[in-house]
């Protein structure tokens, strides 16, 4: 799971995976920007075969609060 998890950030936002850590956070790279979200949330809906409420989107500002909202879809181990 995590490495869907994983995958789902280095795939959408085109970064290296030792960038990818708890510490990671919305807008705090370049590359995860408005649009680099949008294509990793989607990314991750698509992955896990689930649909973001528009609250979890806007709610989704780093690697770790990503991990958390997965988990009230059900999608635990991350």
């Amino acid at each position: 799971m995590i490495d869907k998890y994983n995958n789902a950030f280095i795939e959408s936002l085109g970064v290296e995976a030792n960038v990818i850590n708890d510490e990671l956070k919305y807008n705090e790279i370049d590359e995860w920007d408005s649009i680099g979200h949008m294509t990793l949330v989607a990314a991750l809906e698509e992955a896990f075969n689930i649909t973001f409420e528009t609250d979890d989107i806007i709610d989704f500002s780093s690697y770790k609060k990503g991990k958390e909202i997965l988990s009230k879809y059900g999608i635990k181990d991350l």
